[in-house]
C-alpha cells in the first residue's frame, strides 16, 4: 500500500521545502496539493465537507499547488508529486500543458496529474468554467493536453478549446504523460476514467464503494481492452489509523492520501514522524 498526504499550504503553517524533505526521509511515496485561485466573498453554494455548509478558513488561503510542487521536486529525489486537485475547468490547457510538463521534466518523471472539476459554481465561473458541464469541458482540456504532450507538432478542435498547429515543449519526462488521476464520485466517473484517466481518486467514500468502484473498474477495463492493473485507485483524506488503511487496501485501493491539518512547521513535522512510527 502506497501512503501519501495532503495538506492546504498556507503563509502560516509548515513550508513546502521543510514538509517535502522530512515526508521523502520518513518514507511517504507522496505529497498531494489542492488549489482554489480564487474564493468569492459572497456565494450561494454550501461546502460539501460539513453538515452547515461552513468552508474553512484555509481554503481561502491556499498557495498555487505547481509553485509549491516545484519547490517540493527541487528537494527531493524520490517522492512523487501530484495535484490533488487541479481544478481544470478554471484553467487553459494550452498554459497548463507546459506547467504539467516542464514539474515532470524538472522532477524526473515523478507528478501525477490528480484532477477534478470542483463544487463550488461561483468559483468555476468567474474563472471561466462551464459549470454545468464542467466533465465535458474536462474532457476535452484532457484530450488537448495529451496532444501537447505527445505530439511535435500539435493541434485540438473542440467547443472549448480551439487551437491550430502548435509546438508545445519539453515533453513529460513519462511516456506518454504523466498519469492521469480523477477525482469524484459522480455516476461516470469509472466510465472516465476507463476512456481517457489512468486512476480514481475518491473522497468520504466507504469501504464498499470502494469494492464496488474496483470491480466496475475492472469490468469496463476488460470491455474497453484496457489492463485493469493499469487503473489505480487512491483514497484521498483518509484517516490515519493503520486498521483504516488496511481496510482500503483490502477493499482494492492502492494507494491512501493522508490528510494533514494546516499547521506550523513543529506541530506538523511532529505529526509525520507519529504517522510513519504508526503507518510505515
Amino acid at each position: 500500500m502506497k501512503i501519501g498526504l495532503t495538506i492546504f499550504l498556507t503563509d502560516y503553517c509548515i513550508h513546502v521545502v521543510s514538509l517535502a524533505r522530512r515526508a521523502e526521509a520518513l518514507g511517504f511515496e507522496s505529497l498531494w496539493l489542492p488549489e482554489h485561485p480564487i474564493i468569492p466573498v459572497h456565494s450561494a453554494t454550501p461546502w460539501p465537507g460539513a453538515a452547515d455548509g461552513e468552508m474553512p478558513q484555509y481554503y481561502r488561503e491556499t498557495v498555487d499547488p505547481f509553485v509549491a510542487l516545484a519547490h517540493a521536486s527541487a528537494v527531493t529525489t524520490r517522492l512523487k508529486i501530484a495535484t490533488g486537485i487541479c481544478l481544470l475547468p478554471e484553467r487553459d490547457p494550452l498554459v497548463l500543458a507546459k506547467q504539467v510538463a516542464s514539474l515532470d521534466y524538472f522532477s524526473g518523471g515523478r507528478f501525477i496529474f490528480g484532477i477534478g472539476v470542483g463544487w463550488l459554481r461561483e468559483e468555476t465561473e468567474i474563472m471561466g468554467g462551464d459549470f454545468d458541464h464542467r466533465w465535458t469541458q474536462a474532457k476535452e482540456s484532457v484530450m488537448a493536453m495529451k496532444a501537447l504532450w505527445t505530439d511535435a507538432v500539435s493541434e485540438f478542435h473542440g467547443k472549448y478549446y480551439d487551437f491550430p498547429p502548435v509546438h508545445s515543449f519539453p515533453k513529460p519526462a513519462q511516456r506518454p504523460h504523466p498519469p492521469v488521476i480523477l477525482a469524484g464520485t459522480a455516476a461516470n466517473v469509472h466510465k472516465r476514467i476507463v476512456d481517457w484517466g489512468d486512476g480514481w481518486l475518491p473522497i468520504r467514500v466507504s469501504l464498499e464503494e470502494v469494492r464496488a468502484g474496483r470491480e466496475k473498474l475492472n469490468a469496463l477495463a476488460a470491455a474497453r481492452g484496457r489492463d485493469p492493473a493499469g487503473l489505480t485507485i487512491s483514497i484521498y483524506g483518509v484517516p490515519p489509523e493503520p486498521e483504516t488503511v488496511r481496510a482500503y487496501a483490502d477493499a482494492g485501493a492502492d494507494r491512501v492520501v493522508l490528510r494533514l491539518d494546516s499547521s506550523p512547521e513543529a506541530e506538523t513535522l511532529a505529526t509525520l514522524k507519529e504517522l510513519a512510527e504508526k503507518l510505515l
